[in-house]
């Protein structure tokens, strides 16, 4: 009996808004997978990204969980296995994140578990979710949204530093682990790009510390990660790529 071709696709986290949005975007022009487009909350957002894919050429379909909730990942990706028996998921990004900036001796708890939880948890519930089958598989990409912060330390940051600084020794580690299955690891370090979650800073003023003196664009940082999720950068793994305009060169 002739075996019949697995569907492959790409799971992007965080994909509503964004940088997020952006990746889909790319993905769907430059790579021929069906994408996997995560949302926690905003499903309106998520269906303008599904069809931005779509007038990119691409497929989409929309994945709701809350990548801090382990067992809520699990239950998501086991059923969506089930039902897509022919389907790999051969791409996963780790996007999703968030901030809550502030002085560290201010810094509540909460405030402090949630940016940790969302970016270094999120990691593992999302990629050990999947590594079996991209290991039985014997291919695949991993690709961890880092941050400038995670490399040099922002004030204002620490928790999202100490984050991001986490996910960077965590892709570095799992990158030796698995490079024998074909399966890369590599992490994306943006440093100020032109999304919602930047809307609030000081753009004018802010600028002046970057040697390109400007605000990168997401896409600019879309084109890297599609980039790495191609067969293309099957020599690259345990890389952090910085993106930032020279600001931390």
């Amino acid at each position: 009996m002739e075996k019949k071709e697995k569907k492959k696709y790409a799971l992007v986290t965080g994909g509503s808004r964004g940088i997020g949005r952006a990746i889909c975007e790319q993905l769907a022009k430059d790579l021929d997978y069906s994408l996997l487009i995560n949302y926690n909350s905003n499903k309106e957002a998520a269906k303008e990204t599904l069809k931005a894919v779509e007038h990119a050429g691409g497929k989409g379909e929309l994945m709701q969980f809350d990548v801090v909730d382990a067992e809520g990942v699990k239950s998501v990706l086991e059923a969506w296995h089930e039902n897509n028996e022919n389907g790999v998921i051969e791409v996963v990004i780790n996007n999703a994140g968030v901030t809550k900036d502030g002085l560290f001796m201010w810094m509540t708890q909460e405030d402090w578990s949630k940016v940790i939880d969302t970016s270094l948890n999120g990691f593992y519930n999302v990629t050990n979710a999947l590594i079996q089958k991209l290991l039985v598989n014997k291919y695949g990409r991993i690709i961890n949204m880092v941050s400038v912060s995670g490399l040099k330390g922002t004030p204002g940051q620490t928790n999202y530093s100490a984050a991001k600084g986490a996910v960077i020794g965590a892709t570095k580690a799992l990158a030796q682990e698995v490079a024998k299955r074909n399966v890369t690891v590599n992490a994306v370090a943006p440093g100020f790009i032109k999304t919602d979650m930047t809307s609030e800073l000081d753009e004018g003023e802010l600028k002046k510390m970057v040697p390109a003196n400007r605000f990168g664009e997401a896409a600019e940082v879309a084109h890297l990660v599609s980039f790495l999720a191609s067969k293309k950068s099957s020599y690259i793994t345990g890389e952090i790529i910085n993106i930032n305009g020279g600001i931390y060169s």
